[in-house]
């Protein structure tokens, strides 16, 4: 179990360091101080940093998966899954002002390092435009659904950079807003109660 807790917090500790610096900037060393072990100790869990970038790929993949699942459990209506995908960008403002997006900064540094594992964290991406297209086919809008859910991903991605860019809290709920707005052209309105006629007409 000591293990199994020591190689967890390695990881935490690269995904914080991969996102703040960059993968490629990132040493063993600087990793194994967060973490306070020996470099001994860091290499009989990990024997290179590739492994630990795909170990980090795959913890972050699994909490995705269980984010997506926990707002299927908590949300009935498609749709507000969908707001509570955009509302990552608000709950997540301050790292992302300061670093970006962590799944976009990530593919976009290991595309330009032309890293054997981008297809892996590329996965990041396809299982939120595999979800948000179930979404919006929940909808009713199966022939647009992969249509839309890129839509929102390059929504994302885009208020993402350009917030990490300009440092400008108010845009993230401009555009966040706006979102909000273009969404409700796909939800279907909310139901009005019918009055109860023959309960008046008794009255």
């Amino acid at each position: 179990m000591r293990a199994e807790t020591t190689r967890t917090q390695i990881v935490e500790a690269a995904d914080q360091l991969f996102y703040r610096q960059g993968y490629e900037h990132t040493s063993f060393a600087a990793i194994a101080e967060a973490v306070h072990i020996s470099r001994g100790n860091f290499y009989y869990h990990f024997k290179s940093k590739d492994d630990i970038l795909r170990a980090v790929i795959a913890a972050r993949l699994d909490a995705r998966r269980r984010m997506l699942q926990r707002w299927e459990t908590e949300e009935a209506d498609p749709a507000a899954r969908i707001r509570r995908f955009v509302e990552i960008l608000v709950t997540n403002r301050t790292d992302i002002q300061s670093y970006g997006c962590p799944v976009g900064t990530m593919t976009t540094e290991l595309a330009k390092l032309g890293h054997p594992a981008l297809d892996e964290a590329g996965g990041l991406f396809m299982l939120f435009r595999t979800w948000l297209r179930e979404q919006f086919t929940q909808l009713g809008h199966e022939a647009q659904a992969d249509a839309l859910a890129m839509h929102v991903l390059a929504f994302s991605q885009g208020v993402a950079t350009l917030a990490h860019a300009f440092k400008d809290e108010g845009f993230i709920d401009r555009e966040v807003q706006r979102m909000h707005d273009w969404l409700s052209r796909y939800s279907p309105a909310p139901e009005r109660a019918v009055p109860d006629d023959t309960a008046s007409a008794n009255a």
